[in-house]
């Protein structure tokens, strides 16, 4: 593929596998509900040796920080991918929503992406170059990108 000069040259294999986990978590995160935890109200034993440690333990604090900072994390995320999706042109965006962010996009395969999703249906190569193309912006977007290595970008 003809890139040009300024634009970074990527390593497919791995910057593919980097998009991919991040749409992953992505799915997780949106589509698994968060369970917060919740405060032990049984006392519990808990040897000391040494004497004190002079920490204090605020058990219900910790856990309503926890529980505050997972979920805004996890919005957070979901948010900050969702942009670099609506970014990408009409036709790459409704390719990575269409395959992978979806709820059910685990069980959904390229094949059927190309050939029922898109009227008219497209060829697997043109479904590749396209993927790539999304998956080429989404990762400099969300700065997951692999570069080439300097052996590999010299030898061509």
């Amino acid at each position: 593929m003809q890139q040009l000069d300024f634009l970074p040259e990527l390593d497919r294999k791995k910057t593919q596998k980097a998009v991919e986990s991040a749409l992953s978590k992505y799915r997780l995160y949106k589509y698994l509900s968060f369970e917060e935890r919740e405060a032990s109200v049984t006392a519990s034993y808990e040897g000391r040796e040494g004497g004190r440690s002079n920490m204090t333990s605020d058990q219900t604090g910790s856990i309503a920080v926890h529980n505050i900072d997972s979920q805004v994390e996890r919005k957070t995320y979901c948010e900050r991918v969702e942009r670099a999706v609506n970014r990408l042109p009409r036709m790459e965006k409704f390719l990575i929503q269409e395959r992978y962010m979806s709820q059910d996009s685990e069980y959904i395969t390229d094949y059927s992406v190309y050939c029922h999703k898109f009227n008219p249906p497209i060829s697997e190569g043109t479904y590749g170059k396209i993927r790539w193309k999304a998956f080429y912006k989404i990762a400099l977007s969300m700065n997951i990108e692999v570069l080439k290595e300097k052996e590999e970008y010299d030898e061509q």
